[in-house]
């Protein structure tokens, strides 16, 4: 009797933690960019180098000639001819789809810095939390891919000129 009344009194002395419905807005943080916006722009950076990349496929692997396929290599000849343009190619099929991978991860990855005991003032802890939103992630993947094929290019085209 006299352990279980210990006991007793124990727990009635115990503190209870204080939950604020107010803090619960400081431990949420918003996204940089909105998920759904940053998809719909994402996939505008994201054709014209994909658009590229499929008529080069379809006319080196399939040997088609159509007149699309046509216009645009006509229009990137003609672009490679005027000065101070050299570098709309490279700006198409390397930057275009890192700033699609930039957009796309600010949009579902949330970090938040926070104090964990207000004792400890250096005491800090990160948190990174990833949303899983398909289409922005699916964004981020083609984007790698043609990151991943342009560096390839860029790598095979300097081995084979220097041989």
């Amino acid at each position: 009797m006299k352990d279980q009344d210990e006991f007793l009194k124990q727990m009635e002395n115990l503190k209870v933690p204080d939950v604020n419905p107010s803090q619960h807005q400081d431990m949420v943080k918003m996204a940089i960019m909105n998920a759904g916006r940053s998809a719909a722009l994402g996939v505008w950076l994201v054709i014209v180098p994909c658009y590229f990349l499929i008529c080069v496929f379809i006319y080196y692997q399939f040997h088609l000639n159509a007149n699309w396929f046509s216009a645009m290599f006509s229009t990137i000849v003609q672009l490679e001819k005027v000065p101070y343009i050299d570098y709309i190619g490279p700006l198409v099929l390397f930057i275009l789809p890192i700033v699609c991978i930039v957009i796309n991860l600010l949009s579902i990855i949330h970090v938040q810095v926070k104090q964990i005991d207000p004792d400890r003032r250096k005491v800090k802890e990160l948190n990174i939390s990833i949303r899983l939103k398909l289409w922005n992630i699916v964004l981020i993947l083609i984007s790698l891919a043609i990151v991943f094929a342009f560096i390839n290019f860029a790598m095979t085209e300097n081995i084979s000129i220097k041989n």
